[in-house]
């Protein structure tokens, strides 16, 4: 989970977000494209979405300079129709091709009342919601999914993986509220965290059977929507990936216009009562004060995070401080 780092310094938003597009223009990118993937990265910071965050930057810094991901894309749009658009990644991460396609399902549904934006050949596209906030702050509920291929070939493997652990492809809804926080379900698939993988977990494997279920059908779900319906196992994907062997992903967005159906008073009216009532009728969690849903920790964490500096653990200074020296790039903090 993304708890909060019990010890940490406080780094300004500001500082690490130029600091992050200094270390992405050290390895090859345009200004444009080391800034959109950087925003991002610090916005998972803000929510306190720690392994999402700018700790993430060092890994991807890496496969931009090993060659792994393009650092000089085209991207584009291949296809489009009046409810969806399709883009081309070219290789490179996920993170500008998928705003390139959100922007575009956002335009769609306006008009139409929904849209669709669908990426091929790319890399990791980070959380899943980045692109439903998105949507949210357009009038639209989102919905982003990422798949990857050969998630489900374990062909040659000895002894077989358990189906339990199934893959943990990202994915997200996004639903506004009025006066309340936002409702954000934005999760892996997989019922346990990767580190939860080993055998001190398989127990539960017979103890909750249910979850596991639910969450290899999540997985699956995912993989189909987020690979094979944006074209990421099409021919030519073979060899965009012998060029650039991280780009074995695909990525889609869905937005659904609120105002097309409902007024968007009505529609927030109604969630935020909802809201307050599963704050005020709830016990809440073990471990936590109130009974909240999934995305109003995040808001409380950005406005701390904006008022008092983003708490930066000891697992995000290493990785800053690897890639610092690395790239030649001064910290984003006085040590």
């Amino acid at each position: 989970m993304n708890r909060p780092p019990e010890a940490y310094i406080h780094v300004d938003e500001t500082s690490l977000l130029a600091f992050t597009t200094a270390c992405f223009e050290k390895v090859g990118l345009s200004n444009h494209h080391a800034s959109i993937i950087s925003r991002l990265l610090v916005n998972s910071d803000l929510r306190g979405v720690r392994s999402h965050g700018v700790r993430a930057a060092s890994g991807y810094t890496r496969s931009f300079a090993e060659g792994q991901a393009n650092p000089r894309p085209d991207v584009r749009v291949i296809a489009e129709s009046p409810t969806s658009v399709i883009v081309d990644g070219d290789g490179t991460l996920g993170y500008w091709p998928m705003v390139e396609a959100t922007e575009g399902a956002i335009a769609r549904a306006r008009e139409t009342g929904m849209g669709m934006g669908l990426v091929r050949h790319i890399g990791h596209y980070g959380s899943a919601g980045h692109y439903t906030r998105m949507c949210m702050a357009s009038g639209c509920i989102g919905f982003s999914v990422q798949g990857y291929r050969n998630m489900g070939d374990a062909r040659g493997q000895d002894p077989k993986p358990q189906i339990g652990y199934l893959g943990n492809p990202p994915l997200c809804f996004g639903i506004p509220a009025g006066d309340e926080p936002p409702i954000v379900q934005d999760v892996a698939t997989r019922i346990l965290a990767d580190y939860q993988h080993s055998p001190e977990f398989d127990d539960l494997l017979s103890r909750i059977p249910a979850a596991f279920f639910k969450s290899i059908g999540y997985g699956a779900v995912a993989t189909v929507l987020g690979c094979a319906l944006a074209g990421a196992a099409l021919p030519e994907a073979d060899e965009v990936q012998a060029r650039w062997p991280g780009a074995n992903h695909g990525g889609m967005v869905l937005a659904v216009h609120i105002e097309t159906v409902i007024p968007n008073a009505d529609f927030r009216k109604e969630v935020d009562r909802f809201v307050r009532d599963v704050r005020e009728t709830y016990e809440p969690m073990p471990g936590y004060d109130e009974a909240l849903l999934p995305g109003a920790i995040e808001e409380t964490r950005v406005a701390l995070h904006r008022d008092q500096g983003i708490r930066f653990g000891e697992i995000e200074q290493r990785a800053v401080q690897e890639m610092s020296e690395r790239l030649g790039v001064p910290l984003p903090w006085n040590e």
